[in-house]
């Protein structure tokens, strides 16, 4: 058993006995609170900016063109999350996307992984929760909350080094083209999250493009 001897204000200083020994160890309360504060700090990424977004009504046309593209459609099973995974480009300024969807909405949401970008390749990854990211990293992540709308939860726990360009809503891409765009705030990778974990009968067929420019 330890007693403590809370510090009043700045400067105060911490004594902890122990009943065992008797020994007692002092700490500067404000040196403390200082390295605390400044590892906190460092774990959180910086802000984003928000994106630009804005649909179009030329839906048919665009699934044409997407139908005809090799990776330009995709069916987004019932419970599934697909997570396309874009690098930013080393000649490029800016992401921009466009998607719609057959019949029925799906969520979407945009994340940003602080990361060094070692490949260029556009990654697809699904999981059948909103929760699982990189089945290689499986660090725990903690006080974040959930974000997004989507009916079973999408309890998105991100990394301490991810950052929300976008949280994770149903869209109406049965309806018109979603687009948007947002401007590389650094070198990493972008997770675009399309989410159909909520629907618990229909898979989502997917039409998507995703492309930099500089």
């Amino acid at each position: 058993v330890t007693n403590y001897h809370v510090p009043q204000g700045a400067g105060d200083i911490v004594m902890i006995q122990s009943d065992h020994t008797g020994a007692v160890d002092i700490l500067s309360a404000e040196l403390e609170t200082a390295d605390l504060l400044g590892e906190q700090r460092k774990a959180q990424p910086p802000p984003l900016a928000a994106p630009t977004m804005w649909t179009t009504e030329k839906i048919k046309e665009f699934k044409a063109k997407m139908g005809k593209e090799k990776n330009g459609r995709m069916v987004v099973k019932r419970g599934e999350v697909v997570t396309v995974r874009v690098p930013t480009h080393p000649d490029g300024k800016c992401i921009c996307w466009e998607f719609a969807t057959d019949d029925y909405d799906i969520g979407f949401g945009v994340y940003f992984d602080w990361t060094t970008v070692t490949s260029t390749a556009i990654t697809v990854q699904v999981s059948e929760s909103s929760d699982e990211e990189d089945e290689e990293e499986d660090e725990e992540i903690e006080g974040l909350s959930p974000v997004g709308d989507v009916e079973r939860g999408s309890k998105s726990c991100l990394r301490s080094r991810y950052g929300e360009v976008m949280p994770v809503y149903r869209r109406n891409s049965h309806r018109e083209v979603q687009a948007g765009s947002h401007e590389y705030p650094g070198e990493g990778i972008y997770l675009l999250k399309f989410d159909n974990s909520y629907s618990l009968l229909r898979n989502k067929t997917l039409f998507f493009h995703v492309y930099y420019t500089s």
